[in-house]
């Protein structure tokens, strides 16, 4: 069964010990950062970068692009990228 994007992040989340969200939303900074940690994306926790500079790191970290430029990636994940993000959690466990 195909999975939709909401259900998509809500595993990603899930998978780096945040909440589950009844209502389809993007991700907070602070879902992004553990997302970040949990990829071995260095970032300043203190002082948090843009989410599209996170964004492009978390890709760059699973191999989806070739370095970590926040202007390779869009205003949120693509379905794809979710996809591609989950698997790499799951090959992670």
């Amino acid at each position: 069964m195909t999975q939709t994007v909401n259900e998509l992040r809500n595993e990603i989340r899930q998978a780096v010990g945040r909440y589950e969200r009844m209502e389809s939303t993007a991700f907070t900074k602070e879902a992004l950062a553990a997302l970040c940690t949990t990829v071995n994306y260095d970032i300043d926790t203190h002082n948090l970068p843009s989410k599209p500079q996170m964004r492009a790191g978390i890709l760059w970290k699973i191999g989806e692009l070739d370095d970590d430029d926040p202007e390779q990636t869009s205003n949120a994940f693509r379905k794809a990228e979710l996809e591609a993000i989950a698997a790499a959690l799951q090959d992670r466990e």
